[in-house]
């Protein structure tokens, strides 16, 4: 069952458009995605994945940067599917925009409904909880983060970072990182069981 996503910027009548650097970033991360994030009006993009995890990780990124409100549908989609996001149809739709319209009224700013509702509303417990942990994280905290996602031995980002291999030990335990990775696939079967 495929997942939208449908992300609007927040304060964007007071800041710059994002919604380009947005899309680039994207994807940069979803290889695959059933549809393209797209612009679909104004300051708001939408995309349609087919892998409840990569819509975790898209979600993850677009709250890290505290710019946006993410909605995600997860359910079933109008096929064939069109060669546009702008152009598709279904319920996964209808609940993004529902998801949507619940994020933008809370301080994490994200929310799941899906055709499931009983996982769905596990889902979104569950990611919104993500989203606190991701949104008091330390710029320290995240470069930590990032090596260590990216390959980096604790030794190898101490020396990159100029502190010492605890130092990077105790930055991720303060960042939550571990219980946020394990947290992640509980999400990610959520969302899954949320689209059937």
């Amino acid at each position: 069952m495929p997942f939208v996503l449908t992300v609007d910027q927040r304060g964007s009548r007071r800041s710059r458009d994002l919604v380009e650097d947005a899309l680039s970033t994207l994807k940069q991360l979803v290889h695959e995605p059933l549809l393209a994030f797209e612009r679909t009006a104004g300051d708001e993009f939408q995309g349609v994945l087919a892998e409840p995890a990569a819509a975790v990780d898209a979600a993850r990124l677009l709250l890290r940067a505290d710019a946006w409100s993410v909605g995600i549908g997860a359910g079933p989609v109008e096929e064939p599917l069109p060669a546009s996001t702008r152009s598709a149809r279904g319920p996964a739709f209808v609940h993004a925009r529902e998801a949507l319209d619940t994020a933008k009224q809370r301080p994490q700013h994200v929310a799941v409904v899906g055709a499931e509702a009983e996982r769905a509303q596990e889902a979104d417990a569950v990611l919104t909880l993500l989203a606190a942990v991701v949104s008091r994280r330390s710029p320290a905290g995240w470069a930590a983060i990032d090596l260590v996602e990216a390959g980096h031995t604790f030794a190898e980002a101490a020396e990159i970072l100029g502190v010492s291999r605890q130092a990077v030990g105790q930055r991720l335990s303060v960042a939550l990182w571990q219980q946020e990775r394990d947290a992640r696939p509980v999400v990610a079967r959520l969302l899954h069981e949320a689209a059937a």
